[in-house]
């Protein structure tokens, strides 16, 4: 059958026990006009049908159609089902086909006496081992972690929010979802087993936690045959096989051994490049500390450099393995060969900072590049850096992108594709890392690197460069290869602890030398920090909130401030738009009766224009900060008004955005990429709402394009600086369009996770549901692009142009 219905998943209802769960899509995406019916041993049993967004976002299927819906099918399973064989799901069109799924009912007895959880896996830390999964809760559920012989693990157990989860169990509540992730500190076993038991139900899950190379094999086997078994049941042996070719040889846009294939330079690229000619060639002398360098990797290291296509460069070592060094023997005979390699020796062991401070003092270069020991460099990195500064020799800084490389040097892995210069990313990460190179002129005023912050030592010395340079560029290119070790704090954030202590003093030793008063934090997330604005004055926030009806929402939102927020000197302007229902001006005047911080003034323009109706109220403000609200929004931590105004007070900020989330936890805002999907979209919508996103960046401070106006801050004076919103966007992106004046007027846009909301969102004005609003909506986007037409052309220069523009998850692009 053409419009064949595939199964993905069943379980039963976790509260109904006769009540069976069938998941599963078409595969033209639609029912369309198929029927499907549901028989136990042949007889027709009453079920239910939901159609869905598919869970993860879309997925393609074998003939290469994208599906994006899936279809819940809720089965009323008779009194004495027992009895019976077989339960099929059969589809059908115009009178023919067949089952499309076929469960005996001993396997339903099976499944209905089955916990609902699933344990994501666990692994090793320095210090213990950490296990994480989720489990339905029933208000009995116990969860204990045991090795074999039943000794019991006291581990310390968070609990988090799983809104992927909650997607695939809807009739359980947000707080009935339990996602865990338990850390023991302490000797680990071999094996630990997660045990989980409620008043009718126990469940043991192994997870081993030490493997000999045998165990993990035979694991990974029977991982996969477990997998293919289930398939086989579910589908036959055809569908079987299809499944695993899919699975070897679909080529989705993340893959990125293709992506490298498609993008890497070609041997005649890389020859026209030895042949180049630049007017200005300056030498770059790339500093790199040694210490016991394994052999194979350093030598592997000089022949990534030496096979540059630029050749004015010299490659200065200092090796602080001390005495009797046992890479002198390699580094002689290295710098016999090619002169341009040359090495100091102390005869002592030096730390990484003075050990990497012995290469700098004798480096000669016009440019200073940085690389570790036993990293690679792409054979095109240093031309592309001097092409770069060809185009604008106002450069004083440069970064690229990077990967990781497997311990073989073969295997490419990781890519991270970065932003253009981000002052608020730095401040949360390292993001710039490698390669990064430096004009001389800016090392001499700046210094060595300093041993005080050594582990973050070159954190600390590219938050001293960035404060003295007015010009980086970064090169969107992958031209450093990280090569990737079982213990660097790539792999094993826990064995490097004191490296993540000294990049959160480096942050707060920067922050000194600006001028900002704010206070650095460690995140759960080993590397990323989050600072904290110390207040001065409490400056009155108006808050402005567009409102027709939906009292309950605009009670709730204001209610939300009034009882969580820790910061009290608001005004809220209510601006009224043509609401119809009496008892919302009733509200209103109770409003403004219970609560002086309140006022409600009315707009009177006709039909919707946020614009007008915003500006209308920042008309009636009186606050020197703007607080741009909307009714369907609920603050989530007590200081999220401190958090927008920490960011905002900054003069080099214009507007700061906050995180928002769907009724089900899940990340509704993160950011604005302008281009996405063709004009601006969200970042990460739909993510689960504990996920860092790409590289951390859901829960890292950083300047975006834009921010949404459902809630975004900014100074007065700013706002009628850029002319406040232009009414022409009557309905959407009328928030990119400011930001990106304010962007224009040389402000940055600041997105902070840490201020966040609830937003129930469109609430207050439905969808583009109807033939005059798409058509309002599609002038709206043919305006911006016009308007916005070099910008949209350039890129956003907070999103690589490596990732793709059609899907908001920072995935490769295809093409």
């Amino acid at each position: 059958m053409k419009n064949k219905f595939i199964a993905t998943t069943y379980r039963f209802h976790t509260k109904d026990k006769n009540k069976f769960l069938v998941i599963g899509w078409f595969r033209e995406n639609t029912i369309g006009n198929n029927e499907l019916r549901v028989c136990l041993d042949k007889k027709k049993i009453h079920f239910t049908m939901e159609e869905k967004d598919f869970v993860g976002g879309a997925v393609k299927a074998l003939d290469g159609l994208k599906v994006t819906k899936q279809y819940f099918l809720w089965i009323d399973l008779p009194k004495g089902w027992e009895a019976c064989r077989n339960l099929q799901v059969m589809n059908f069109y115009e009178g023919e086909g067949g089952p499309a799924l076929e469960i005996s009912t001993k396997r339903l007895q099976h499944l209905q006496g089955k916990m609902a959880k699933y344990i994501d896996g666990g692994n090793l830390l320095s210090t213990g081992f950490r296990v994480s999964g989720w489990y339905i809760d029933d208000g009995t559920v116990e969860l204990g972690l045991f090795d074999k012989s039943g000794k019991k693990y006291d581990a310390e157990i968070k609990r988090k929010r799983r809104s992927d989860v909650q997607k695939l169990y809807p009739e359980n509540s947000a707080d009935e979802i339990v996602g865990f992730e338990a850390v023991y500190k302490g000797d680990a076993p071999k094996k630990v087993i997660v045990h989980l038991e409620s008043s009718t139900k126990k469940a043991d899950f192994p997870i081993t936690l030490v493997y000999s190379p045998l165990e993990k094999g035979a694991e990974l086997f029977d991982k996969y045959y477990r997998k293919a078994r289930a398939y086989y049941q579910q589908f036959g042996f055809k569908e079987t096989v299809k499944r695993s070719i899919e699975k070897i040889t679909v080529q989705d846009s993340i893959n990125y051994k293709a992506w490298i294939r498609r993008n890497a330079p070609t041997a005649k690229m890389l020859q026209a490049q030895r042949e180049a000619h630049f007017q200005y060639a300056p030498k770059i002398s790339i500093v790199v500390p040694l210490y016991k360098t394994p052999e194979n990797y350093l030598r592997e290291f000089v022949q990534s450099v030496q096979a540059q296509t630029y050749k004015n460069w010299e490659l200065c070592f200092s090796d602080g393995s001390g005495k009797d060094s046992p890479i002198e023997g390699v580094l002689n005979e290295l710098t016999h060969k090619d002169p341009r390699i040359r090495v100091v020796y102390t005869g002592e062991q030096l730390q990484i900072s003075e050990n990497t401070n012995e290469a700098l003092k004798i480096a000669a270069g016009d440019f200073i590049a940085f690389s570790d020991h036993d990293d690679l460099l792409a054979p095109d990195a240093l031309y592309e850096c001097v092409k770069a500064l060809n185009e604008d020799r106002s450069i004083e800084l440069l970064y690229t992108d990077e990967d990781k490389v497997d311990m073989k040097g073969k295997e490419f892995f990781m890519p991270h594709f970065k932003p253009d210069f981000n002052i608020d990313l730095l401040r949360c990460n390292n993001y710039i890392c490698h390669l990064f190179v430096v004009k001389r002129e800016i090392l001499e005023q700046v210094g060595m690197l300093n041993p005080k912050f050594d582990g973050a030592q070159d954190y600390d010395f590219v938050l001293r460069c960035v404060e003295k340079s007015e010009h980086i560029h970064h090169i969107p290119k992958i031209l450093y290869h990280w090569r990737a070790h079982k213990d660097s704090t790539a792999e094993n954030p826990e064995s490097k602890e004191y490296a993540f202590i000294a990049g959160g003093r480096a942050v707060q030793a920067h922050y000194a030398r600006v001028g900002i008063d704010a206070e650095v934090m460690q995140t759960e997330y080993k590397g990323i920090y989050r600072s904290k604005y110390h207040l001065h004055g409490e400056p009155l926030i108006s808050i402005i909130i567009p409102n027709k009806d939906h009292t309950e929402d605009l009670e709730k939102c204001i209610s939300s401030i009034e009882n969580k927020a820790t910061y009290k000197n608001v005004e809220y302007i209510v601006v009224e738009n043509n609401s119809e229902k009496e008892e919302t001006f009733a509200y209103y005047k109770e409003l403004e009766k219970k609560n002086p911080k309140a006022k409600v003034v009315f707009w009177d323009g006709t039909g919707f224009n946020y614009p007008a109706i915003n500006n209308f109220g920042v008309e009636k403000a009186g606050g020197e900060y703007l607080l741009f609200l909307n009714n369907d929004t609920e603050i989530v931590n007590e200081d999220c008004l401190e958090e927008l105004l920490g960011y905002c007070m900054r003069e080099d900020v214009g507007a700061v955005g906050a995180r928002l989330y769907y009724e089900d936890g899940s990340i509704q805002h993160a950011g604005v990429i302008v281009g996405l999907g063709g004009v601006a979209g969200h970042a990460f919508t739909d993510f689960p709402h504990e996920s860092p996103g790409y590289f951390g960046r859901i829960v890292m401070a950083q300047d975006y394009s834009a921010v949404t106006a459902a809630c975004m801050m900014m100074r007065k004076n700013v706002y009628e600086e850029v002319g406040g919103f232009d009414p022409q966007w009557a309905v959407a992106f009328n928030d990119v369009d400011l930001c990106l004046k304010i962007r224009k007027a040389g402000y940055l846009i600041v997105y902070n996770p840490y201020a966040e909301l609830m937003h129930y969102e469109s609430k207050s004005r439905g969808y583009e549901d109807n033939e005059e609003k798409v058509e309002r909506f599609n002038s709206e986007i043919d305006n911006f692009m016009r308007v916005w037409k070099e910008f949209l052309d350039q890129g956003d220069p907070y999103y690589s142009p490596n990732l793709t523009l059609d899907k908001n998850d920072f995935s490769l692009r295809v093409k």
